[in-house]
């Protein structure tokens, strides 16, 4: 097997960080492995050591594998599922990797730093979403639902364009990411993709829109164009944004592990979002309330 050239300094960063992750991992977070246990005696004949993932260790040194971009992306996703995944120095880990010379190493980046990244994280994705290829702009569009940034809206327009990007997935997740930004050019582009040639688009663009406006005019743009050209406040019946989450059932081979479960999550609010503002009515009932006691 051929090995890739790799920059001195890339190869010392990746040993330093992978130092860093494996740390913590020698001092006992094996025992907290959240993918599908890894205690497994990988010597016995048993049929559950074929669901043995790799141990955190080897996790940490796939991930940092200065030769195999497979391993780096597998091992950035066997982190990035663990409970602890997480932690300071592999987020650390995400960031470096997000900007890997492999893409499918910067998709894995990405989708690690969308679980467990933060608001410092955003202009990583954003320049994903921009200059990626499509599957890492698909996922940086996802990515962008789970984390808030302002900077984020001119990209997001730009992605749910047809003219900007050929790749309907990508428009799809933009539409859903454009759902937490209720400001009227939003609005207006969210009209506009109703007219997108792809179903998902359009679904996508009107449920970002209820979000917004708290209306559903299905998909007559027509109807939707009236009210937003007569209605003075687009957003007062507008609900709060929270990401989608992907939710699945056991697969066949997942129910002869009676203890695990897959790793479905519950949808929240997206990192960074602005606190939810209570209406003037909740306002005046919590002062009422408030006095009564």
């Amino acid at each position: 097997m051929s090995h890739q050239q790799t920059h001195p300094g890339r190869s010392q960063r990746l040993i330093t960080i992978g130092a860093l992750c494996a740390a913590p991992l020698l001092s006992g977070c094996s025992k907290d492995l959240g993918l599908a246990g890894g205690n497994f005696d990988q010597s016995s004949n048993s049929i559950m050591t074929v669901f043995a993932p790799p141990s955190p260790v080897e996790a940490v040194q796939w991930a940092t594998d200065p030769y195999d971009a497979g391993k780096r992306q597998y091992g950035i996703l066997l982190l990035a599922g663990a409970p602890w995944g997480g932690e300071g120095p592999y987020v650390k880990m995400y960031a470096i990797a997000a900007n890997d010379e492999d893409s499918a190493v910067r998709t894995a980046a990405i989708r690690a730093l969308s679980l467990h990244g933060s608001v410092e994280h955003a202009p990583q994705l954003i320049a994903a979403l921009t200059t990626g290829d499509p599957l890492t702009r698909r996922e940086a569009a996802r990515a962008l639902q789970r984390i808030h940034s302002e900077d984020a809206i001119e990209p997001l327009l730009d992605a749910i364009n047809p003219s900007n990007e050929d790749e309907y997935e990508i428009r799809r997740e933009a539409a859903v990411a454009l759902g937490q930004y209720p400001t009227t050019r939003v609005v207006l582009s969210l009209i506009s993709a109703l007219s997108d040639r792809r179903l998902g688009v359009n679904d996508a663009a009107r449920q970002s829109l209820r979000t917004i406006t708290g209306q559903d005019f299905a998909y007559e743009i027509d109807d939707w164009v009236e009210w937003s050209s007569t209605t003075g406040d687009l957003f007062a019946s507008g609900t709060p944004y929270e990401y989608p989450v992907f939710a699945r059932d056991k697969t066949w081979y997942e129910s002869l592990m009676f203890w695990y479960e897959p790793p479905n999550e519950i949808s929240g609010r997206p990192i960074g979002a602005p606190p939810i503002q209570l209406s003037d009515s909740n306002d005046a009932e919590t002062d009422d309330n408030t006095q009564t006691n």
